[in-house]
């Protein structure tokens, strides 16, 4: 199969496009301002429609509006422009409506600057809105997975009913690599007997909704909710092992930083050191299979990322206490190299061998 060289945000469009999507709501901001633009050219040429909003509040309600019809919609930003969809976002989880949102990350907080970051993982692992609700989140660690992990993103939110988040930062959005695309798929997409495309054929209406007066029934729903949540976390775990089999030292990282951890790994390995890598694929549900199995045989673990640790939370969460966990991470937007990740973690073996 031929290769072509693409942008990681173009091939976050064309991954939309080919896995069904023909709705596309947004507004430029850095770093990912080039995703929009290159849907502004594809949709039309696949009968879809791309409309600018004039702000990320509309385009996330225009997203709404959207789902709740029955179509396959997305939206994409970057992290203050996802705060402004929060409210919006909250609304889609509690009306239960599938739709996908692309997060290219740059530093914070507040208005920070274009560079790469990680520092929307609190915000889109843990909601980030108001209520009790979650979303699916994937995080691509290269250009080909982004075109691979779209079409989950839409089939996992049309499976739950829920909005699912696909996460990357600065760097993967912006970098170019080879990727194969094959033949435009043929979908059949599942057919949507909720959704608000009028009476023609029954007698019922479909209605759409997320507000409940009554609190014994918005606790009903909110019941119903963490049971499909209970459900996504049995189930829709991803994560990639690497030189697992007999690592001391496990380091985790996702995204762009797991490159860099994985090139810190063969490094260590190289020095005399066991080092293994785990590379959480989905941020929601966490993969914490691996990071308990590998309990078992390492000495401790280290969490890498372009933030001040937000992911060591869940991986303390998973391990319980039963192994010590270390972080390094850089901030504000500066990319962390393979030598200081493999400086840390030789730091740390120091301590436990």
């Amino acid at each position: 199969m031929d290769k072509v060289l693409m942008e990681g945000n173009a091939a976050f469009g064309e991954g939309a496009v080919r896995a069904g999507c023909r709705f596309f709501f947004g507004y430029p901001i850095t770093p990912q301002s080039e995703l929009p633009h290159y849907l502004a050219r594809r949709m039309p040429e696949v009968g879809g429609v791309y409309l600018q909003a004039e702000s990320e509040v509309a385009a996330i309600n225009m997203v709404y509006g959207a789902a709740a019809a029955g179509a396959r919609v997305m939206t994409a930003s970057s992290s203050p422009g996802i705060s402004l969809m929060q409210e919006g976002i909250s609304y889609i989880a509690g009306a239960e409506l599938p739709a996908v949102i692309v997060n290219i990350m740059r530093g914070g907080p507040g208005l920070g600057n274009i560079a790469p970051s990680q520092s929307d993982y609190f915000q889109v692992v843990k909601g980030g809105g108001h209520g009790d609700y979650r979303l699916l989140v994937l995080a691509p660690s290269s250009v080909q997975e982004i075109i691979d992990l779209m079409a989950v993103a839409f089939e996992l939110a049309d499976k739950y009913r829920n909005p699912t988040m696909v996460v990357g930062d600065g760097v993967l959005g912006q970098m170019m690599e080879p990727v194969e695309l094959g033949p435009m798929p043929d979908l059949v997409l599942p057919a949507k007997a909720w959704a608000t495309t009028g009476t023609a054929g029954r007698n019922t209406r479909n209605i759409v909704n997320s507000l409940y007066i009554q609190p014994e029934e918005l606790e009903k729903v909110n019941l119903r909710l963490q049971a499909k949540y209970s459900q996504m976390a049995k189930e829709e775990k991803r994560w990639e092992e690497y030189r697992l089999d007999d690592a001391a030292l496990v380091l985790l990282a996702f995204g762009m930083v797991a490159r860099i951890a994985k090139a810190a790994v063969d490094k260590l390995r190289a020095a005399g050191i066991p080092a293994g890598l785990i590379r959480p694929i989905t941020l929601y549900p966490f993969p914490d299979i691996p990071v308990t199995q590998a309990a078992e045989r390492a000495k401790a673990f280290l969490v890498v990322e372009m933030n001040a640790g937000q992911m060591v939370e869940d991986v303390r969460l998973a391990l319980c206490g039963q192994r010590p966990v270390h972080f390094y991470g850089r901030t504000g937007g500066v990319l962390t190299s393979v030598a200081e990740v493999t400086g840390a973690a030789k730091e740390i073996w120091e301590v436990i061998e």
